[in-house]
């Protein structure tokens, strides 16, 4: 019995670490296809980005179109100045919405992404991210019912 146990334990504590590198399989503290976490050191320019909702039932990020350059590192200084909780995740719209179904199926999953920042009304937050890669992404709330009312914009990542 105390093989089978000290065995179950050995492989417990070798996962370990795979379910400590994030919430989602593989985890995103390494380079993704939008980019890589930032180094504060490295930023060359603040974006402000507010998040809301409108009398209308309308949710919104302002700024909702950014342009950015590869190779850059910005800080995204985010205000949620609705009265409802938001998020900011920044990815391809691909991996947002095979996102945006998990988080239907579990809206109160814990984020632990440095792409990503939820934030309570009122709360501010920032994310420093590094553009590494050209093309079109996505920025956008996925907490269900959000993202379908409007709450997306996108970032063009331009050549340097």
């Amino acid at each position: 019995m105390k093989l089978i146990t000290g065995t179950a334990l050995a492989l417990v504590l070798l996962a370990a670490p795979a379910f400590a590198s994030g919430t989602h399989a593989g985890g995103h503290h390494d380079e993704m296809d939008v980019g890589k976490p930032g180094d504060a050191s490295s930023v060359s320019r603040t974006i402000m980005v507010s998040m809301s909702e409108t009398d209308d039932g309308r949710m919104l990020f302002e700024p909702a179109l950014l342009e950015v350059k590869n190779g850059e590192t910005i800080r995204f200084a985010i205000k949620n100045a609705g009265e409802l909780e938001h998020e900011f995740v920044l990815d391809t719209h691909h991996n947002n919405e095979e996102h945006k179904a998990l988080m239907a199926k579990f809206p109160e999953m814990e984020h632990d992404d440095p792409n990503a920042i939820r934030l309570v009304e009122g709360a501010d937050g920032e994310i420093i991210w590094t553009f590494s890669k050209t093309g079109t992404f996505e920025f956008a709330c996925l907490i269900p019912g959000h993202y379908e009312s409007g709450m997306k914009g996108d970032i063009t990542v331009a050549g340097k």
